[in-house]
């Protein structure tokens, strides 16, 4: 289960020691650590990072399989998250130190930065090969974040970008040694964490209100 703590005024968040799926318990482990962040007197930065082979591995796919009836309100509060890491008033960097794909990917993508190991570990949108169409929503974050180019290659592709390559298509924005990530991560936001909360809000939701949008909205109805 995710893990918080602060280190000289930057943000820890370890998302675990597993796949780091989005069960709806690690869904609500992760929201808690947010609010306590949030709710810190002092301003701050936020890391997010997992251990081991996974930053994350997306959607709860077991879960989803003996849950069924419950889907859209399932999806409704991974967007959630993904909203609101996307407009999270503290500067906040995901150290990918492992696999992410698909949901993973997108949590990653919705951080202001990305710093990702060099050696190892792949950043994928499966969902062309697993036959599960993005939401509006989703597809909205990642063309938010990604040039057109670079997000008609990662999202119509399946491609596994290692981290020189998620690099160099604008995925990630820096990488690291395996030992160093979530120490670069940290160093890449620790000077930002003085910037005020209420501004740094307002601007990410006014930069990506398209996304925002899209990720908080409703499912339409089932048709009959």
């Amino acid at each position: 289960m995710p893990t918080l703590h602060e280190d000289d005024g930057v943000f820890v968040l370890d998302l675990g020691d597993d796949e780091n799926r989005f069960s709806p318990e690690w869904l609500n482990e992760v929201n808690a650590s947010l609010d306590a962040v949030v709710a810190h007197s002092a301003s701050g930065a936020l890391v997010t990072t997992g251990q081991g082979k996974f930053y994350s591995n997306g959607l709860d796919l077991e879960w989803i399989m003996e849950h069924a009836d419950q889907l859209a309100s399932y999806r409704a509060d991974v967007q959630k998250l993904l909203a609101r890491v996307l407009t999270l008033p503290v500067p906040a960097v995901a150290a990918v130190q492992g696999h992410a794909f698909g949901a993973g990917a997108m949590l990653a993508l919705a951080h202001d930065y990305r710093v990702m190991r060099a050696d190892r570990g792949f950043f994928c949108f499966p969902e062309v090969d697993i036959d599960i169409p993005f939401t509006p929503g989703m597809a909205a974050l990642i063309q938010g974040k990604l040039t057109p180019a670079a997000a008609v290659e990662a999202m119509t592709t399946g491609r596994r970008f290692g981290g020189v390559q998620a690099r160099d298509r604008g995925l990630v924005d820096q990488v690291a040694d395996e030992g160093d990530v979530v120490r670069t991560a940290a160093e890449l936001v620790r000077p930002l964490a003085g910037k005020n909360r209420d501004t740094l809000g307002a601007i990410k939701s006014t930069m990506f209100t398209s996304a925002v949008t899209a990720l908080r909205a409703p499912e339409p109805a089932a048709q009959p």
